[in-house]
């Protein structure tokens, strides 16, 4: 194994533990549901930059994956709506951390009532070879793990939740991105890869290497402000701004004019016509907004019409697209 996956097992083994609440600082507010009680020691070991638990993706019982477990918190949220003996998967290859995560499972079902540890079915293993059948899984996710890896690592990582999902399966993703390039001292220091920061990679990049895999729909459902680099305290020198992305990412089959990628658009049309029909799937009604995904987006503005707006990217979308 190359030498900075170890150095990142070292920190989260230290972090498993001694619970290290700066580790990460995710800066997306904790979800609150009803009869929800999230122990503190999870609270302690939440070691993501954003959330991978959407509502809306766990409808119908789905059967869930979550690669790198943590303090169990996102396993238990996945679990409120699960709801079912092995209904969650989680995988991660630190034992110590899996450990930590088994003994949490025990205080949350103290707090409770609804929750049992059979819920979740944590097992050893890997992300870049995962323990996991072809086409099992409905959501997989993981969170601030992807972007510890090298770019090679990076594409098996993504290529083995490709191979466990579903058709139309969904997986969600967490994780830094920085827009400026980070300078190649920082890129290989091992303990920045593994306090998930310097393998932040460009957002067009990291879209790229997801629809590389032959995920046929994107969505960006959040952007925020995570870190700064500082040349006065890291080797650069220009100080580095890093952002949370929340992505999720849908098995559909690639469309033969490219994956259908969604940043936050939106299309107005405010003609004189009822609604407007671009003949390729694409029905804007009178002054109504319509999240379209970038390509989209691109095609209505190159028709120059004046009665139509486009907006920029807000890299927030939470569905009810065009595709």
């Amino acid at each position: 194994m190359e030498t900075y996956l170890e150095t990142t097992k070292d920190v989260y083994r230290d972090a498993a533990l001694t619970p290290d609440v700066g580790l990460c600082c995710t800066t997306t507010p904790v979800w609150a549901f009803p009869e929800l009680d999230i122990p503190k020691i999870m609270l302690e070991m939440n070691y993501g930059c954003g959330s991978t638990v959407h509502p809306r993706d766990l409808i119908n019982s789905p059967k869930i994956l979550y690669v790198g477990v943590g303090g169990g918190m996102e396993l238990l949220q996945f679990s409120y709506f699960s709801r079912q003996t092995n209904g969650v998967i989680g995988v991660d290859v630190v034992d110590e951390m899996i450990d930590a995560c088994k003994d949490n499972f025990q205080e949350a079902a103290k707090l409770n009532s609804w929750f049992d540890p059979s819920f979740v079915d944590v097992r050893k293993g890997d992300a870049l070879n995962l323990p996991i059948e072809d086409e099992s899984i409905d959501v997989a996710a993981q969170n601030c793990l992807f972007n510890i890896f090298h770019e090679e690592d990076l594409k098996k990582a993504l290529k083995e939740m490709y191979r466990v999902l579903k058709p139309h399966g969904r997986l969600v993703l967490s994780d830094p991105v920085a827009d400026q390039e980070m300078p190649e001292t920082l890129k290989f220091d091992e303990k920045l890869r593994a306090l998930c920061l310097s393998g932040s990679l460009p957002l067009k990049d990291y879209i790229k290497m997801i629809t590389d895999v032959g995920f046929g729909t994107v969505e960006i459902r959040a952007k925020r402000p995570y870190r700064i680099l500082d040349k006065s305290q890291y080797d650069t020198d220009e100080t580095i701004f890093i952002e949370s992305v929340e992505v999720c990412a849908i098995k559909d089959p690639m469309p033969v004019d490219g994956p259908c990628v969604f940043t936050g658009k939106t299309a107005i049309y405010y003609g004189e016509e009822e609604y407007f029909d671009d003949h390729a799937g694409h029905v804007l009604m009178h002054n109504q907004p319509l999240s379209v995904c970038d390509k989209t987006a691109n095609n209505l503005a190159d028709l120059g019409r004046a009665d139509m707006l486009i907006t920029d990217s807000t890299h927030f979308y939470d569905g009810g697209g065009c595709c």
